[in-house]
């Protein structure tokens, strides 16, 4: 029987990933951070480890590089789980010793064990493929009941179905404690005492991400993975902690507070296809917007004058707009008022990108119209997480 350790703090994925794999005919022993992890693998000698990267006491990527130092782990495969709008840390794990990364947002309990199922058969082929002194090759055999287990998807979908009961249940406790936990940041009384908000929040919104993926709840799950990913820069960066990314942060867990009332329905379990324009005389900023799209796989027109933009808007349905403020001839105050003269665009959502040094007097007023505000220099998570927000709540709740 194959041996797989968990090591993971959240009870919820962990329970989940304890009774999938049981059932799946492996022996599983799991573990709540990584100093135990470490200890529980020395004495247990698992086949496989299945480890999160975010723990306490230990972070799952000194896990990694302890098991990697040590001979008898050294070839042992570490399943990680990743936020899939962290490539640095995806990376990061990859050259300390990662064998997969698999994304929580968008890993079902089900593709789950197919990936440790695949990971264990190719650990066992590779070993096999070293034959001593010219043998033949003896094909991979996996003795795990798992490995020729059928895919029990009806069994799959009764399981996930009595879960996200459980979830939407504890969904008022969590918006609670989001909202707690940014009041922490939003009346922090010094610079010091704010990232240790951000980063209590961040840890349950990393609780949120996982907990929501197994339950089924995509829409939810990729919402939290882009806040997480927001609010892990701004703890290991706290310079970037600014008026404009604590605001994007404050309308994310508002916004996760609409999904939990309106982002339940199996209907919008997807991030949706958006047409978006971006409008903004410089390149780099252009560059930086679109980069920022495609992280959450956003597409987007691109143009560098108001008068282009708003011909594409006469003959074109956007569903959300990025807009410059400070443009050579119409502004993008100019432009916003103009398109909202159109039929087709009087509820359309725009984002104005604006200097940070003005940031507060921008965000006083009306801004002629527009619904959202981002600062320059912005982070280009920050901006991920303003358009998930506008895109998702499209799709929840199409305006009408």
């Amino acid at each position: 029987m194959k041996k797989i350790l968990i090591i993971e703090d959240d009870k919820v994925l962990g329970n989940v990933c304890y009774n999938h794999l049981m059932s799946e005919g492996y022996h599983v022993k799991t573990a709540g951070d990584g100093e135990t992890g470490l200890t529980t693998l020395r004495a247990f000698k698992p086949d496989l480890v299945l480890l999160d990267l975010i723990l306490p006491h230990m972070s799952g990527m000194d896990v990694i590089k302890h098991i990697r130092s040590e001979v008898e782990f050294s070839k042992i495969p570490v399943v990680v789980f990743s936020n899939a709008y962290q490539t640095d840390v995806v990376q990061e794990a990859w050259k300390a010793g990662a064998t997969k990364c698999v994304s929580k947002a968008n890993c079902s309990p089900r593709e789950l064990i197919e990936v440790v199922n695949r990971t264990i058969h190719d650990s066992i082929r590779d070993r096999n493929a070293v034959a001593p002194l010219g043998r033949p090759v003896a094909p991979p055999v996996v003795t795990s009941a798992a490995a020729s287990a059928p895919l029990r998807a009806a069994d799959d979908s009764t399981f996930q179905s009595d879960l996200r009961e459980t979830f939407i249940a504890s969904l008022p406790a969590t918006l609670a404690s989001l909202r707690a936990s940014l009041q922490l940041i939003i009346k922090a009384d010094s610079e010091k005492s704010r990232p240790e908000g951000i980063f209590e929040l961040y840890r349950r919104v990393h609780a949120l991400d996982g907990n929501a993926a197994v339950a089924g709840l995509v829409t939810i799950a990729q919402m939290a993975a882009a806040l997480e990913a927001l609010l892990k820069e701004l703890y290991e960066k706290p310079g970037n902690i600014n008026p404009s990314t604590v605001r994007t942060v404050a309308s994310a867990v508002d916004f996760l507070g609409f999904l939990f009332q309106h982002g339940i329905q199996p209907g919008v379990q997807e991030v949706p296809a958006a047409n978006i324009l971006v409008v903004d005389d410089e390149e780099i900023s252009r560059r930086a917007i679109i980069y920022s799209l495609e992280k959450a796989g956003l597409q987007s027109v691109n143009v560098e004058s108001a008068e282009t933009a708003y011909q594409l808007l006469t003959d074109t349905q956007f569903g959300l707009v990025f807009l410059d403020v400070d443009m050579p001839g119409m502004t993008g105050f100019e432009l916003c008022a103009k398109l909202r003269a159109l039929p087709a665009h009087k509820k359309t959502p725009v984002v104005f990108v604006t200097a940070l040094n003005d940031f507060d007097s921008r965000t006083s007023s009306t801004m002629a119209g527009g619904n959202d505000f981002i600062a320059k220099p912005f982070l280009f998570i920050e901006l991920t997480v303003k358009a998930l927000i506008h895109v998702l709540r499209g799709k929840v709740a199409p305006v009408k």
